[in-house]
């Protein structure tokens, strides 16, 4: 995986990653049936990216603008303990991120896709827009995804930090030797 030399420099300090959720763990899309009730679509491959992503040390937070009792669901079976739900200015979240895991900003990554995310995005040491992230984003970003959100965007990225501090390959390694 070849990864430009400022990507790799800045995610070798990542202690954390926070992902937005509609756009970046999902393709964006609001399903509804007649009765209000909320579906959404995960990407089996971008839950394992996490998972691995905490196996090596990474913390992962997640910070979205929405409420939704499918998120809150999915994220307590991946593991993550640092979830804000209905949080539509974030900034307030991320400063309890920080604050919880008594981080730097500079040692925390953001995967977003539109405006909402555009003020973490300015605040942290590595910012990521999905393939398909909103053009307005993309000036603010470090780096880009080839994927699009809910489509293998989470999982490149998780791959991508692992690479760049040398952890992929024990992460893999976890697999190979399984007992």
């Amino acid at each position: 995986m070849s990864l430009p030399n400022d990507f790799v420099q800045r995610a070798k300090k990542i202690k954390c990653v926070i992902f937005d959720v509609d756009g970046v763990l999902t393709d964006g899309r609001l399903f509804f049936d007649l009765n209000g009730q909320e579906y959404k679509s995960f990407n089996v491959q971008d839950g394992q990216g996490l998972k691995i992503l905490q196996q090596q040390g990474v913390h992962v937070a997640i910070i979205s603008g929405r409420s939704s009792s499918i998120v809150m669901e999915r994220m307590r079976g991946l593991g993550i303990e640092h979830v804000y739900l209905g949080h539509e200015n974030k900034i307030s979240a991320f400063n309890d991120v920080l604050s919880s895991l008594k981080l730097s900003s500079e040692e925390i990554a953001h995967v977003g896709d539109d405006l909402p995310d555009l003020a973490i995005m300015m605040r942290v040491g590595l910012a990521i827009a999905v393939a398909d992230a909103n053009p307005s984003v993309l000036p603010h970003c470090h780096w880009q995804t080839t994927r699009k959100g809910g489509s293998g965007a989470a999982r490149e990225v998780c791959d991508a930090i692992l690479n760049a501090q040398d952890n992929l390959s024990a992460a893999v390694k976890n697999f190979t030797h399984a007992k």
